[in-house]
């Protein structure tokens, strides 16, 4: 056997070695939709909303702006991970009522990748219709969500923040 041989042989010995020896790391990147749900569900709280009209801003306005009752201000949607991407909207800590339900909601939410879209029941601005919400930001702890009103060349943009800890 030649030199030449023998350097190769060990060479290939060596890497094959090292692979065998070596843990492979595979990494879990945090999905998006993650960021949405957690690892297994997380609620948000709605805290503030602009509206934009032809291209100008309000100021951004706090939520409870938007109730009649403030028991109304702290409700919670909460969005699930699991496969059948359930959806709940729910009292808060303060309810309007005794007998009021804790789960006031539930239904499914969907997420469209290409145009940033969540798709979920709103009860704040239509009864139990899905509506095709943008994306604007998402954090782990912050969601700023846009629906725009085509025809009226105007849009909401409303601002939550996780209450998941």
């Amino acid at each position: 056997m030649n030199i030449y041989k023998l350097k190769s042989v060990a060479a290939l010995f060596l890497v094959l070695w090292l692979a065998g020896c070596s843990e492979s790391i595979e990494p879990k990147p945090l999905t998006y939709t993650q960021l949405l749900t957690g690892t297994d569900k997380k609620a948000w709280t709605l805290t503030s909303f602009q509206i934009i009209d032809e291209g100008e801003e309000s100021n951004v306005i706090p939520a409870r702006n938007l109730f009649n009752n403030t028991c109304e201000a702290d409700d919670q949607y909460i969005f699930y991970a699991n496969s059948e991407r359930r959806y709940e909207y729910v009292n808060g800590p303060t309810k309007c009522s005794s007998n009021e339900p804790d789960v006031l909601l539930t239904d499914q939410w969907t997420f469209t990748n290409a145009n940033a879209t969540l798709e979920f029941v709103f009860p704040v601005l239509v009864g139990n219709a899905r509506l095709p919400f943008i994306v604007k930001t998402l954090t782990n702890t912050n969601m700023t969500l846009e629906i725009y009103l085509g025809e009226l060349d105007a849009s909401y943009r409303f601002m939550f923040t996780s209450a998941t800890k």
